[in-house]
């Protein structure tokens, strides 16, 4: 479970966050939503330990989100997968090493473990085909195709399930999306929504969805969250959202959709 407990964030003299808490339950999909600017993604670098908040604190699973300490927030973060912004993929390094660096970075250099978590998790996105419905010499073309591929050969939608799948690298507890169909059409964001859906299905992890689109919200969330001025203004599931009588929640409903 995620306990954020009376969490404060000023940037000057701006007020992000105000004592601002909520409990994720474990197994759960939770949409944070609001308008731009209204502190969702500093909500969601202060949970993860990328943010300091001015005070309160945040305890995953009985663990204390501390950024000082730099020792426990490393082991926090073996158990979470983070997928940024616009996917954030480093355009010098091909799809393999985009995918596998956290595990690099940890010291792995079994190219066998390196390869095959590759594989693995670009095949959940659906990047690669399933290996048992393919002939291997014909899954090993594809994956020599794609581990060589470069960010600025993918389209938006494919660049998007790559940051999917390095965020899946090492099977983690939580999983935290930051607008994952930013920047998409339509039908792009559709699949990637049905690609949350179908990974939440098969994986026993939290997820924490920040957006600010309505059919995402409706298609994957267990749990809205509505932040406004830096406060909670409606928390409940997707019925209690539509049917809600906050004016603040209509307008921004009628806005959105």
């Amino acid at each position: 479970m995620i306990s954020i407990q009376n969490i404060s964030k000023s940037f000057d003299s701006k007020v992000v966050l105000s004592d601002l808490s909520l409990e994720i339950p474990k197994g759960k999909r939770c949409c944070i939503i609001g308008r731009s600017g209204c502190g969702k993604s500093v909500l969601l670098k202060i949970i993860t330990g990328l943010m300091k908040p001015d005070s309160g604190q945040v305890i995953i699973d009985d663990l204390a989100v501390n950024a000082d300490n730099k020792k426990e927030l490393f082991k926090l973060r073996r158990r979470i997968g983070y997928v940024f912004q616009g996917a954030a993929l480093f355009d010098s390094y091909d799809v393999y090493t985009n995918v596998v660096l956290s595990l690099m970075e940890q010291g792995e250099t079994d190219e066998n473990i390196l390869e095959n978590e590759a594989k693995r998790v670009l095949s959940s996105v659906g990047l690669l085909p399933d290996i048992k419905k393919i002939d291997t010499n014909e899954f090993e073309k594809e994956w020599q195709i794609l581990r060589t591929t470069m960010p600025s050969e993918l389209s938006g939608g494919m660049r998007k399930r790559v940051g999917v799948a390095r965020a899946l690298v090492g099977s983690p507890d939580y999983i935290f999306y930051d607008e994952p169909t930013t920047g998409l059409d339509p039908i792009t964001s559709e699949q990637i929504d049905k690609l949350i859906l179908q990974l939440d299905n098969v994986l026993d992890a939290t997820s924490v969805i920040i957006t600010h689109d309505l059919y995402s919200v409706y298609s994957l969330a267990e749990q809205v969250v509505l932040i406004e001025d830096g406060s909670i203004l409606f928390e409940g599931n997707v019925d209690e959202l539509k049917n809600s009588d906050n004016k603040v929640v209509i307008q921004f409903l009628r806005r959105y959709e």
